[in-house]
């Protein structure tokens, strides 16, 4: 039988290395920027990026945050939307549905309570009064809340994705920007995750099949050409 298709591949590579293999070598066609941009930056909250505070934070570039405040900024002075969510959810957690049914710790998700420290934006983030800002209480930040809706009235065609965790909500969100017809960028400074397996293999995955996974500068050079 002649096989044209693949097998699984078995081999001993990192995903790091595979990572850096791809980009090295792209073989896609990059979906690009389209006319106008949104920063839709997820969940820089304590819960998630307090490392000295929550065993739930976590930090990969040290430079996250001061990328994504720069790449906002840019995109505010064009014109351009930018987003911040985070997530929180009832006393009792019940809002949380069967993702919250797992663990019942106070660093389990369900227990991120609104106004709590965990549901704080981080100290770094500089979130402007026009930004929006929504809660979420599943992955993707369009999953229930208004996003869709404001990246339509804006007539925005392309989505650059920040925050964490990069295989979790990060992830979740750029499928979802695709699945709804937008250009997805995700820059690489400005994701994080617990283990560079995770951070590394979803980097890999969402370039070849969902979003262009782009340097910052790459975002910040085509902000400054507008």
């Amino acid at each position: 039988m002649t096989v044209i298709g693949t097998r699984m591949i078995r081999e001993d590579k990192t995903a790091r290395q595979l990572f850096d293999d791809l980009m090295a070598n792209p073989n896609r066609v990059k979906f690009g920027f389209g006319r106008k941009l949104a920063i839709v930056n997820v969940d820089f909250q304590k819960a998630y990026t307090a490392i000295d505070e929550f065993k739930t934070a976590y930090e990969t570039d040290p430079r996250q945050i001061e990328y994504t405040n720069t790449i906002s900024a840019l995109a505010r002075s064009k014109g351009m939307p930018v987003i911040w969510t985070r997530v929180a959810y009832a006393e009792d957690g019940s809002d949380c549905g069967v993702w919250g049914t797992r663990t019942n710790t106070p660093d389990s998700l369900q227990n991120i309570k609104y106004g709590s420290r965990r549901h704080e934006y981080d100290d770094r983030v500089e979130i402007d009064p026009k930004d929006a800002q929504y809660n979420k209480r599943m992955p993707s930040a369009f999953f229930e809340t208004p996003l869709q809706s404001l990246l339509v009235f804006h007539g925005v065609d392309t989505v650059v994705v920040t925050g964490g965790s990069t295989s979790g909500c990060v992830r979740a969100t750029a499928v979802d920007s695709l699945s709804r017809g937008y250009r997805t960028i995700v820059p690489i400074e400005t994701c994080a995750d617990k283990h560079e397996s995770y951070h590394f293999a979803n980097l890999t995955d969402l370039q070849i099949k969902y979003a262009d996974v782009e340097p910052v500068q790459t975002v910040i050079d085509w902000l400054e050409a507008q």
